[in-house]
């Protein structure tokens, strides 16, 4: 396994006018890692998501995934995965014919659809129009999209939104073992109970900045909590 970074992110700021919604953002992410990023509402996490994917520009700093930037890689969709909304489909078609589309838009196998229908556990409603669909299939559904090209690092945005108990054991228990066998995840998340029961190392951003790295139990440790550190390190927004 290689010792680079599988993310590297320095000095990575966005700014809006006088708004500054990222600031000089540093953190890295090693291969075989779970990494919860929190923060409030409008701390910035999604807007670092989108510059890390190349959906924004920095205004300076940068974000690097595998030494490049994002819209660098060769075949992107076999080294990354990402689910940054739960509702980005087409209503009228199928579960199926969603993946089918973008295996065929991303030049992957048509048979790596029925893999990964199989993977999240969608197969029996992967003919049902998406418009049927509960909000918790659709986060499957979206997770799907993001394994088509088997790729080594998962960008995930709120993933366990509307998954019922039995959803979110599923999801922790496979982005664990996505670890296990060397992949990478980053995982935008509010759920902070859940979050603890999922991570090695966690990110905390405040109104843009960095303000926590490192293990969870460093930053979970001596009688507190993962939401104990997290209240104390955030102010203003929502949790």
């Amino acid at each position: 396994m290689s010792s680079d970074p599988v993310v590297s992110v320095r000095s990575l700021t966005k700014r809006y006018g006088d708004l500054v919604a990222v600031d000089r953002l540093d953190f890295s992410l090693d291969a075989g890692t779970v990494t919860g990023f929190l923060g409030p509402n409008g701390a910035g996490k999604t807007t670092t998501l989108r510059l890390m994917l190349g959906l924004a520009e920095p205004t300076s700093g940068e974000a690097l995934v595998f030494g490049h930037r994002y819209r660098d890689l060769a075949q992107p969709a076999r080294r990354v995965g990402a689910v940054l909304e739960s509702d980005d489909f087409h209503p009228g078609r199928t579960g199926r014919d969603h993946l089918r589309t973008l295996a065929l838009a991303a030049q992957i196998q048509p048979g790596r659809v029925e893999e990964v229908l199989e993977l999240v556990e969608l197969r029996r409603a992967a003919g049902r129009r998406v418009k049927t669909y509960s909000l918790g299939m659709r986060q499957r559904l979206g997770l799907a999209s993001a394994l088509l090209g088997d790729p080594a690092l998962l960008v995930l945005d709120e993933p366990a939104n509307g998954l019922d108990p039995a959803g979110v054991h599923w999801l922790r228990t496979f982005l664990r073992r996505f670890a296990e066998y060397g992949g990478t995840v980053l995982v935008a998340s509010h759920v902070l109970a859940e979050v603890a029961q999922t991570v090695d190392r966690v990110l905390i951003i405040d109104r843009g900045r960095l303000v926590a790295s490192g293990p969870l139990d460093e930053l979970a440790g001596n009688g507190q909590t993962l939401e104990d550190t997290y209240l104390e390190l955030t102010t203003g927004g929502l949790s």
